[in-house]
Parts: structure tokens; C-alpha cells; sequence
């Protein structure tokens, strides 16, 4: 059996996380701290239901008082940081949820607050409370952390309004209007952190998923600044570019009107079990008269649960083909189910895309 990450929440976590209280919480009682966070639902609980058991256990053990206690979450943070760094930090954004819980009545605190937790824990999930109830103020300020000398507050300052962030709750108002997201965008463009940058590049590609013409704008002006720039519109246009899009396809040189021909699509076996592997193949020739570029990818077609398809893109190569050449193309892809995807049994479908346009399907059966 595969290791569960709730399990990092182990004996040697908890010894460092009280001796670290022991130092910066006065009369710290370990003894009710660990018999509040390892209740009778403990072991049967899962990573985020026990991150949350450690938030709670931290308020009934703090001072009732949401700027002391809060004092207490940033001066834990602090200390956490002299002894590993700072960083990006899963396992203590109990802390940051601490403010997320207990603070919405008091923004001026918690802006505080984050501003140094997330040094060390990622605070981009416990802003978004606060971006909802407090829209213009909490932008405001995310746009001064933009401009912050510590690169985890300016990532914080992109991550933070991303409109889809995965396994957060969505930001509707900025999935239909953008806009305040974007002056935060261009002084991040090319930030001197990777992680900055990256953040930049995942909330463009969330944008573009409700308002593509912005996203195109941006690329179309951001191209050329500089190698950040260059990388982070890459990076930015993914989602466009799966679906195939032909002026995010234009911009980087892949032009939908080249013609190819894609032949002898094989698959190693047409019925499978969850869990094992299917090999496919195709050989792909440019048939243009000269040396020219084209994005090569294969999509799978998955059943739902509702007995639905549901498709997912992936690439294969993008550059240029010399003409009338054949590239014989071999893949093998796992159809063992992840915790972001589950398989079903049924009629799935292999298809191979060229400049975002299907071109050759086959069909196999999951049992």
C-alpha cells in the first residue's frame, strides 16, 4: 500500500511542533494540546480533517483572544523559520488556517498575520475568505505585497486571488471579471523568483479559462519582454493551447491551416483492466512543401461515473518536421486510478490531435 501523506503527521512532527510552542507559548500545556489534537476520530481521520484537528487544538490551547493568540501563531512561524528557513510549507497551514478560522472579524490583524505566516506556510488558501467578504481592501493590499522584498509574500499576493485554485474554494466575482487581478499580474511579470513567476503564469491559465481574450491580450503584449516573460506566457497558455486554440497557437508560431497526415493508429490491446497499461502508436508526415512547426498530442476520452466522457490532453512533441519525413510515434499510458483521477469501466477512446484538431481515433474497453 502506497504511503498516506496524513501519516507525516507523526510522533517526530508532533515533538518538534510542541517543543516549538514549549518556546513561544508561556505555560504551554502539551499534555491537553496532543490529547485534543489525537481524539477518538485520530486515526480514522484524513490529512485535511487532521490539519484541521491541529487548528483547533491550537485555538483551545492559545488565549481566547484572536490578536494574542494570533500574536502566538506568528511567533511560532518565526521560530519555525530559524530552525528550517523559510518556504512552502504543507504540513503547518494549520497555522494560516488558524487566521482563516478565527480572524475574518478583524482584517487589519490577520493582513498582518499572513504577511509573516506565509513565509512559511502558504497563506493561499486562507486569504480567499477574506478576498470574498472584503474584496477592495484585501486587493489593495495584495497589491502592495506584490512589491514586497520577500518573494513568499509577492507569490502570495498571485496565488492568493488565483480564480481557480485547486482544492480552494473559487473566487466567482474575479472567474466573471478579472480585472483586479491583473495590475498584481504586471508587477510580477518578471519577478526575479521562479515561484513568483510560476504562480503568474497558473493564474493566467485559470483566467483564460472564463475570459480568453485576456489572457491572449497579455500574451500578445508580454512576448518578446524578456526570457521570464517568454516562460511565463508559455507556461500560461497550456489550457489554450489543449483546447486547441488558433491564436494561442498563432503566437507560438503553429499555424492550424499546415496540413499533415497521421496513419496505422495501434493499440497494444483493446480491453484492459483498471490499473494496468496501453501501449498505442501512429506514424505522422508534414506533407507542407518546406520544414515547418506542429504541436502533436493525444487525448484520452475517460467514462465518468454518470457513464459520460470526459477528456484529458496530453503532449507529445511541438517543434518543426522536415517535409514528407515520417516520425513513427510509440506511447504507453497507465490507467491506474490517483487521487485526482478515478477510472470506470467502459468504452474509452485514444485520439490523436495535430495543431489542436483530432485527426485519428480507437476505441478500448475497461473492465
Amino acid at each position: 500500500m502506497a504511503y498516506q501523506l496524513k501519516n507525516l503527521y507523526n510522533d517526530q512532527f508532533f515533538d518538534e511542533l510542541c517543543n516549538v510552542m514549549e518556546k513561544c507559548v508561556p505555560g504551554f500545556n502539551k499534555k491537553k494540546f496532543m490529547l485534543l489534537v489525537k481524539d477518538a476520530e485520530w486515526e480514522q481521520s484524513e490529512l485535511k480533517r487532521r490539519m484541521r484537528k491541529i487548528t483547533l487544538a491550537l485555538h483551545k490551547t492559545l488565549p481566547p483572544h484572536f490578536k494574542t493568540g494570533s500574536g502566538y501563531i506568528v511567533a511560532i512561524t518565526k521560530e519555525y523559520i530559524n530552525r528550517k528557513g523559510e518556504g512552502l510549507n504543507f504540513l503547518q497551514m494549520f497555522l494560516p488556517e488558524y487566521i482563516e478560522l478565527f480572524g475574518l472579524h478583524d482584517m487589519k490583524t490577520s493582513i498582518k498575520s499572513f504577511e509573516e505566516i506565509t513565509k512559511f506556510a502558504s497563506c493561499e488558501f486562507a486569504v480567499r475568505p477574506f478576498i470574498i467578504q472584503y474584496e477592495k481592501e484585501m486587493m489593495q493590499h495584495m497589491l502592495l505585497w506584490s512589491t514586497h522584498n520577500n518573494q513568499y509574500v509577492r507569490r502570495l499576493s498571485s496565488e492568493g486571488c488565483r480564480p481557480r485554485l485547486p482544492w480552494a474554494i473559487a473566487l466567482p466575482a474575479f472567474k466573471k471579471e478579472p480585472s483586479p487581478i491583473l495590475p498584481i499580474l504586471e508587477n510580477l511579470k518578471n519577478d526575479s523568483s521562479e515561484t513568483v513567476r510560476k504562480s503568474v503564469a497558473n493564474n493566467l491559465n485559470d483566467i483564460s479559462k472564463d475570459n480568453p481574450h485576456i489572457v491572449l491580450e497579455i500574451i500578445k503584449r508580454w512576448k518578446g519582454i524578456s526570457e521570464n516573460t517568454n516562460w511565463i506566457i508559455r507556461h500560461a497558455s497550456r489550457t489554450l493551447l489543449k483546447k486547441g486554440d488558433a491564436k494561442a497557437l498563432k503566437t507560438f508560431d503553429i499555424k492550424t491551416s499546415h496540413k499533415s497526415e497521421v496513419k496505422n493508429l495501434k493499440l497494444s490491446k483493446k480491453k484492459l483492466k483498471i490499473g494496468e497499461s496501453v501501449a498505442f502508436n501512429f506514424d505522422f508526415k508534414n506533407v507542407e512543401q518546406k520544414k515547418v512547426k506542429f504541436r502533436i498530442e493525444y487525448a484520452v476520452f475517460y467514462v465518468k461515473a454518470n457513464k459520460t466522457h470526459s477528456k484529458k490532453v496530453f503532449q507529445l512533441k511541438e517543434g518543426e518536421f522536415t517535409s514528407q519525413k515520417i516520425v513513427s510515434f510509440k506511447k504507453l499510458h497507465h490507467l491506474r486510478d490517483l487521487t485526482t483521477r478515478k477510472h470506470y469501466p467502459g468504452e474509452h477512446f485514444i485520439v490523436i490531435l495535430v495543431n489542436g484538431k483530432e485527426v485519428l481515433k480507437e476505441k478500448f474497453t475497461l473492465t
